[in-house]
């Protein structure tokens, strides 16, 4: 007899298959057991069993699933998963723009457009709201009088707290979705400030750790006395909601400015306000798949950039990257020995801005240091041009032609120059439109060409 049993087959284990299980089992046990009639009292049972049993698998095939970094579906596991590994996945990114305010005349004193101004989309329905992050003065017979500021894609938010005066306090920020980063923190024994964790941290710092759930609300969490100094009084939180890839609007789109204004002696102004660039550096927060694949390359390089593997994953941890290649002398003979170059791609598509670029250097060469003797250059991305030509048919009872036209120009280069009525291939369409070619800008991977 051989030491391993006859193999079994484990993969039906639904209700049928565990209830014709039992019903062999018990012939197996008690041969003259043959009625199995549905109003049988012992077939009730089996099939009680069978569904417990059921229901039963259903939780253990989850449990296993969600326990394993790479096949988890549900964001709060995958949150607890890489806490184990020291990472955290990144929130939503807010976007910003440069606005330009101006008068239709000259003022007669000083015009102060406020912190906190809020400047809207025109859409009516779902509009992308901005807010000025600095005051903006136009001053007195400005000629012309015009001046720019900077806006973000972000709500601000204030909360107090009473301290309790215990260890290891903990405060919600009810607001939704928590911008990362963006909390200050100030207590009756001063001013907190934000750490990665408590373990560095002594009995007289004032720091405060913050934990984002599923549902991007955010946690605030003080230290016990020992790691981190306990909060007194009233507790004051501002921080900031909002962000995500929505918020980077076309140029001439921030339009609406909410409120009436006046010069500082009170005499009423008219401002007109716009963005001359579209805005840029909004991302939604990483979803699944993107924590799946970025939380264990955090574990893969700890502390340094040394390989050319190791310049790529240390400039995908930033949240504005999307994608990063290094290229060495091995891979482009062009190269000179000891030097590379890393072409990334932000986030959304696009050229990086020269503070994305400067930023990523910073990453790879500070914040994870590489070999003295190695030089790196960051470059813009060579994007390879693809043409497509494309019929669009709209539903039956459908009239969209400017949000068709939208839509189409989205992610090219060049607008539809044309949409025009077609007949139908099919009942359930009426109308149909075409598109002259249209040149797209695809991600095809970085070149040093």
């Amino acid at each position: 007899m051989g030491l391993l049993t006859q193999a079994k087959d484990l993969t039906d284990k639904d209700f049928d298959s565990l209830r014709l299980r039992l019903q062999s089992l018990v012939r197996s046990v008690f041969p003259d057991w043959t009625d199995f009639n549905v109003a049988n009292f012992g077939n009730i049972l089996l099939e009680l069993y069978a569904f417990v049993l059921d229901v039963l698998v259903v939780y253990q095939d989850n449990q296993a699933r969600e326990s394993r970094l790479l096949t988890a579906t549900q964001r709060k596991n995958l949150i607890a998963l890489c806490k184990l590994l020291g990472f955290r996945p990144a929130g939503a990114r807010a976007a910003t723009v440069e606005e330009s305010f101006a008068l239709a005349v000259a003022p007669i004193a000083n015009v102060v457009l406020p912190q906190g101004t809020r400047v809207r989309t025109a859409s009516v329905t779902e509009p992308i709201v901005f807010q000025l992050l600095s005051d903006v003065v136009i001053p007195a017979g400005a000629a012309p009088p015009i001046m720019t500021g900077i806006l973000e894609d972000s709500a601000p938010q204030d909360e107090l707290f009473a301290s309790t005066g215990l260890p290891n306090q903990e405060v919600v920020l009810p607001a939704t979705p928590f911008l990362d980063s963006s909390a200050q923190v100030e207590a009756g024994n001063g001013d907190y400030f934000e750490a990665q964790n408590f373990l560095s941290s002594t009995a007289t710092d004032r720091h405060f750790i913050v934990v984002v759930d599923q549902a991007d609300r955010a946690t605030i969490r003080f230290g016990n006395g020992v790691n981190g100094a306990i909060p007194s009084g009233t507790i004051t939180v501002r921080y900031k909601t909002g962000g995500g890839a929505a918020g980077n609007v076309n140029a001439g789109t921030l339009t609406r400015l909410e409120g009436s204004f006046a010069d500082v002696e009170g005499n009423p102004v008219s401002i007109a306000a716009t963005n001359p660039r579209p805005a840029s550096g909004g991302s939604d927060r990483e979803s699944i798949a993107q924590i799946q694949t970025l939380a264990p390359e955090s574990i893969r390089v700890l502390s340094r950039t040394v390989s050319r593997e190791d310049y790529e994953v240390n400039a995908r941890r930033l949240p504005e990257v999307a994608r990063a290649l290094m290229l060495t002398s091995n891979e482009d003979p062009g190269i000179a020995e000891n030097t590379g170059i890393l072409f990334v791609i932000p986030r959304g598509g696009g050229v990086p801005s020269q503070a994305l670029k400067d930023a990523v250097k910073r990453q790879v060469t500070v914040v994870f240091p590489n070999t003295l003797t190695f030089q790196v250059a960051v470059q813009d991305p060579s994007y390879l041009p693809v043409d497509i030509q494309a019929t669009i048919f709209l539903r039956q009872g459908a009239n969209a032609k400017r949000p068709i036209r939208r839509s189409t120009s989205a992610g090219t280069s060049r607008t539809p120059t044309e949409i025009r009525p077609a007949r139908s291939p099919s009942p359930t369409c009426s109308t149909s439109c075409a598109t002259s070619p249209a040149s797209a800008r695809s991600a095809m991977g970085p070149t040093t060409s």
